[in-house]
């Protein structure tokens, strides 16, 4: 797979290291996070398979998804881990969505320096991830960390909507496209969110009580 002029392959170990790394079992706490679904859910806007479906598309296409793919694939080519976490920032729409991205960088950095890798500052998830993942398949990490993004959030509708398991896996298998081609984006400068409603219901969240989620 070709990137900036390089040719890279994902091997069997960068293979283990990322579904390791993405797994619902590594500890950063990501069944804590909705995202802002939990306001969409309480009120009843989102409440089924098609309503769930069509969030979380909408959240991988216009929203979160394609600037995590953005900072991922800018520090994997090199681009400075600190200033791409200083766009991710400044893009955040609300306090929680930035806790959400840095709580879990933060757990996630703490989990990898412990199986042998540098401490590095407090940085967020999809900037320490691209980090570590240097030398890897730029279309691959960002596929598997979309992937462990919206299996969080499908999680978080099996639980609260509720919905059956069998359900929430056919929602993910359907979203598969949605992954694959927001995966794939190369965007040279850090697109801009469209996701206004996914947005709005962060910011809610805030306010939310009771709440599950702590976004």
């Amino acid at each position: 797979m070709g990137t900036g002029g390089r040719w890279v392959m994902t091997t069997p170990t960068d293979l283990l290291r990322l579904t390791q790394w993405l797994s619902p079992a590594f500890p950063v706490s990501g069944y804590a996070y909705s995202h802002g679904l939990e306001t969409a859910m309480a009120e009843g806007r989102v409440r089924d398979v098609e309503s769930v479906r069509a969030w979380i598309a909408a959240v991988l296409r216009f929203g979160a998804g394609p600037l995590d793919v953005w900072a991922i694939r800018s520090v994997m080519a090199g681009d400075a881990p600190e200033g791409v976490a200083d766009v991710l920032r400044a893009r955040a729409g609300s306090a929680e969505r930035w806790e959400e991205m840095r709580a879990q960088g933060a757990a996630f950095g703490a989990a990898t320096a412990a199986t042998g890798f540098a401490p590095v500052a407090d940085l967020p998830l999809p900037v320490i991830l691209g980090l570590r993942a240097r030398g890897m398949a730029p279309e691959v990490v960002a596929a598997l960390y979309l992937q462990a993004f919206a299996s969080q959030l499908v999680s978080a509708a099996v639980r609260f909507v509720p919905l059956g398991q069998h359900e929430g896996q056919a929602v993910l298998s359907d979203l598969h496209p949605v992954i694959e081609a927001v995966a794939a984006q190369d965007a040279p400068t850090p697109p801009g969110t469209s996701a206004v409603a996914a947005e709005l219901d962060a910011m809610a969240h805030e306010t939310l009580q009771p709440r599950i989620f702590r976004t």
